[in-house]
């Protein structure tokens, strides 16, 4: 996607090697950042690519002196694909790609079913355990008997995605009054072992009001503040890893295409899933060669239009299980000009007034920072 080799799946059992936890594999070097270490906190920033974060630095000291090369250190991974938040979550828990844990899209067709599961609502049905099967290094590291914690917002317990992503840690729920930075530095001075943080302010803000919005900017403060304070009250003995689940651009009213507006593009088809910048199309049975030959008509250079041997067989997903395959779209369309194809007709009218997007391939979307501090 990017040219870079390591991924977000390393950045736990790279973590979990740190711990001394057995089969962990420190892909990522941290030995070499961190001696000493007895306790690794994660916080992952929603949206912080890493191509933003020369734009956050005029609102974010901390990230600016990091990008200087006063504080910290710096890293380029990437993303799994789609490079949107469900798939990057999952893909962060389990250290594997996207093929193998089966959060192939924010949204996917249940297959068999007409109906779209929409993870980040997701909450019992499929049951997360089959619909995600991999262990994860939550999992992995509790079971060595050390302390494990995800420190999250309180509307995120019990749901399916926080299962999938982070089964096997204790679940620290946070209400909106408390004081998220104080939570995680609690977790992380009671006793050694995995901590793991979220915050969401910044990819809101993008979505909403646009990257560089005035809404934007101060997310970013917001969050180096944040961040700031972790590192402040950070332990002795303690690492501190920051990083995202993908970037995102800005795509212009004018640069929108509704397959419901356009007869071409819904021709054929039965269920739309994925999201703007990535679509999954599953069509009425024989239409699936007539869908592909259309929409690459319609769109032309400006997105691939692959079948889902096609799209699998390009690796951007991993090896793909036989039993996900079905959750690829029998046609796949992922933007490669700064476009979105909205599907007005298919998902909540929200998503049509979104001003900033992810998803695609493009380094914009794709390059994610991992930044280090120890104590």
């Amino acid at each position: 996607m990017t040219g870079v080799t390591r991924s977000i799946c390393d950045i736990l059992p790279s973590s979990a090697a740190l711990l001394g936890v057995p089969g962990a594999d420190d892909s990522l070097g941290l030995g070499a950042s961190f001696g000493g270490v007895d306790r690794v906190v994660v916080v992952l920033v929603d949206g912080m690519g890493y191509h933003l974060l020369r734009r956050l630095a005029p609102h974010a000291p901390l990230l600016a002196s990091v990008l200087d090369g006063r504080s910290g250190w710096l890293r380029e991974l990437a993303c799994t694909f789609p490079s949107t938040t469900p798939t990057s979550l999952v893909s962060l828990g389990t250290g594997v790609p996207p093929g193998a844990h089966g959060i192939l899209g924010f949204t996917l067709n249940v297959p068999g079913t007409d109906r779209v599961l929409t993870h980040i609502f997701w909450r019992d049905d499929p049951p997360a355990a089959t619909w995600q099967p991999v262990p994860t290094w939550f999992e992995r590291t509790a079971a060595t008997g050390m302390a494990v914690a995800v420190v999250l917002p309180d509307l995120f317990a019990g749901s399916g995605l926080t299962d999938a992503a982070y089964r096997g840690a204790r679940f620290c729920g946070v209400g909106r009054g408390d004081d998220y930075a104080q939570r995680l530095l609690a977790e992380a001075r009671a006793r050694p072992g995995l901590i793991y943080g979220y915050t969401a302010a910044l990819d809101t803000a993008a979505h909403l009001f646009g990257i560089d919005s005035a809404q934007w900017t101060q997310a970013a403060a917001r969050v180096d503040a944040l961040l700031s304070q972790l590192l402040d009250g950070l332990p002795d003995g303690a690492a501190l890893l920051v990083t995202a689940d993908h970037g995102g651009l800005d795509i212009a009213p004018d640069a929108r295409i509704d397959l419901a507006q356009d007869p071409r593009l819904s021709a054929g088809v039965r269920v739309v899933a994925g999201e703007p910048r990535v679509r999954y199309l599953h069509t009425a049975a024989g239409a699936a060669a007539d869908v592909q030959a259309s929409w690459q008509e319609v769109l032309g250079t400006r997105a691939q239009v692959l079948s889902r041997e096609q799209a699998i067989a390009t690796g951007w997903f991993g090896p793909v299980a036989a039993e996900h395959a079905a959750r690829i779209g029998d046609v796949v369309v992922v933007c490669s000009a700064e476009v979105a194809i909205l599907a007005t007709g298919h998902e909540p009218p929200e998503i049509a007034k979104l001003v900033g997007f992810h998803g695609a391939l493009s380094p914009a979307e794709t390059a994610i920072p991992l930044i280090g501090f120890a104590r």
